[in-house]
C-alpha cells in the first residue's frame, strides 16, 4: 500500500524491537497496576481515555482469561518475570469467582466488579479462552492442579456443549446463529494445550476443528471464511466476511501444521490473498467486514484485524514465503502508527471510522491479547 511504501527503511527494520519495548516498559506494567483491581481482585475490563481505571465496568470472563495469557506468555518469553505471579494470582481469581459459582458446571459469562455473577450464561467463546489461559498457566510450572482444570473444562465441553451437527453449541442455553468464531478460538486453545502438555490427544482435538474448517466454515470456491451459520452449518445469506478472521486462520493453520505435519499451505495462501482485498485505501489497514465478492460492507477498522494480518504474514514468513517478513513488518508499522500511538503509554485506540475518527472512547483490555501475541510472534520469527 502507498502508506507502507512511505515509511523509512529503518522504521520498518526496528519495529519489532520498538513494539517489544512498548510491551515491557508500558503495557505490561499498566495493565497489572492500573488495570488490576487491588480491592476486589481481577483485571479491570477497560480504562478511561485518560488511562484511569473504569472500576464500574462489568468483568467479562474471556477478558480475565486473555490477561492471564498475556502475563504468562510475557513471563515465558523472559520479558516480564513478575508476569508469572500476576498470571497465577489472576487464575486463582478466575477459578474462585467464575467457575461454577452457582453450583452448575462451567464458567459464567460476566461478573460484577465485586466478583458476583452478573450473567450465568455458559458461553463457548469464553470457555475457549479459559482453556487458552489454563494452557498458558500450565506452561509456567506444569502444575498438576492446572492440568486437572484443563481436563475438567474439556469434560464440560464434551458432555455439555457438543452439537449433534458437529462442533459446539454457542453456549448454555443454546442460541442462534452458530458462529465460526468460538470454534476458531477452541482450535487455538487446542494447539496451545498441545504446546503446553505435548499430549497427543490435543492433536486429535485440533484436527476436529481443522476438519470442520474444511467441511463447513471455508468456501473453497470463493476462498472466504463464513461467520454465521444455521444449526446444520448451512450458510446464512448474505455471507458476512471478516478479513481479520481470515488472517487469524492463516496463523492458526500454520500452528496446526507445526504440531501435526498436516500441510496447510494452500488454504493459508488463499485466505491471505482474499483478506487483503478488504483494505482501507488511505491507511492500508484491514476493514471490519466485507462480502464474498471482495466488496467492503463496513469501512470501520478495529485494532485486532491489524494484529492478525501481521500474524498471517509472520506465519507465511515462517513457512519461507518470499517477501512475507517485509509485509509483516509493514503491517506492524501500521499497527504502531494508527492504533498504538495513544496518549496513554501502554494504551491503544480500538476502532476508527473511514475518516480516521476514533469511535471508542475507552481503552479495552480485550485488545491486549491480540497486541502481545503479534509482538511475541514477531520476535520469535522475525527477530
Amino acid at each position: 500500500m502507498a502508506e507502507a511504501e512511505s515509511v523509512a527503511a529503518d522504521e520498518v527494520a526496528e519495529v519489532v524491537a520498538r513494539l517489544k519495548r512498548r510491551m515491557i516498559d508500558h503495557a505490561l506494567p499498566l495493565w497489572s497496576t492500573v488495570g488490576w483491581d487491588g480491592k476486589a481482585g481481577g483485571f479491570i475490563d477497560r480504562l478511561h481515555q485518560d488511562g484511569s481505571a473504569d472500576p464500574d465496568a462489568p468483568r467479562r470472563v474471556f477478558v480475565q482469561a486473555r490477561q492471564i495469557y498475556c502475563y504468562a506468555k510475557a513471563a515465558q518469553m523472559g520479558w516480564y518475570p513478575q508476569g508469572r505471579a500476576i498470571a497465577l494470582k489472576a487464575l486463582e481469581y478466575l477459578l474462585a469467582k467464575a467457575k461454577a459459582p452457582d453450583g452448575r458446571p462451567g464458567y459464567v459469562h460476566r461478573l460484577t466488579p465485586e466478583g458476583g455473577v452478573l450473567d450465568p450464561l455458559r458461553d463457548s467463546y469464553d470457555h475457549a479462552f479459559v482453556l487458552f489461559a489454563l494452557a498458558a498457566a500450565y506452561g509456567l510450572d506444569r502444575d498438576a492442579q492446572v492440568r486437572a482444570e484443563i481436563d475438567a473444562l474439556l469434560s464440560f465441553l464434551d458432555t455439555q456443549l457438543r452439537s449433534p451437527h458437529g462442533g459446539f453449541l454457542e453456549g448454555l442455553p443454546p442460541s442462534m446463529p452458530r458462529r465460526q468464531n468460538p470454534h476458531m478460538h477452541l482450535f487455538e486453545a487446542m494447539i496451545a494445550c498441545f504446546d503446553a502438555t505435548h499430549d497427543l490427544s490435543f492433536q486429535n482435538r485440533a484436527g476436529e476443528f481443522f476438519a470442520l474448517f474444511l467441511a463447513n466454515l471455508y468456501d473453497k470456491q470463493k476462498h472466504v471464511l463464513g461467520e454465521y451459520f444455521e444449526e446444520d452449518w448451512s450458510k446464512i445469506q448474505p455471507v458476512s466476511v471478516e478479513p481479520g478472521h481470515q488472517a487469524e486462520w492463516v496463523w492458526l493453520l500454520k500452528g496446526f501444521e507445526r504440531i501435526t505435519g498436516c500441510p496447510t499451505a494452500r488454504p493459508r495462501g488463499e485466505l491471505l490473498v482474499s483478506a487483503l482485498r478488504y483494505r482501507d485505501e488511505a491507511t492500508g489497514c484491514l476493514v471490519d467486514e466485507g462480502d464474498t465478492e471482495g466488496n467492503i460492507r463496513r469501512h470501520t477498522r478495529r485494532l485486532w484485524p491489524q494484529t492478525e494480518i501481521a500474524k498471517a504474514w509472520i506465519a507465511q514468513a515462517e513457512a519461507g514465503e518470499a517477501g512475507a517478513a517485509d509485509e509483516a513488518r509493514a503491517a506492524l508499522v501500521r499497527l504502531e502508527r494508527h492504533y498504538l500511538s495513544h496518549p496513554v503509554a501502554g494504551g491503544w485506540f480500538d476502532q476508527f471510522d473511514r475518516n480516521g475518527k476514533s469511535l471508542v472512547a475507552t481503552i479495552p483490555a480485550s485488545s491486549f491479547y491480540h497486541v502481545l501475541c503479534a509482538v511475541t510472534e514477531a520476535e520469535q520469527v522475525l527477530g
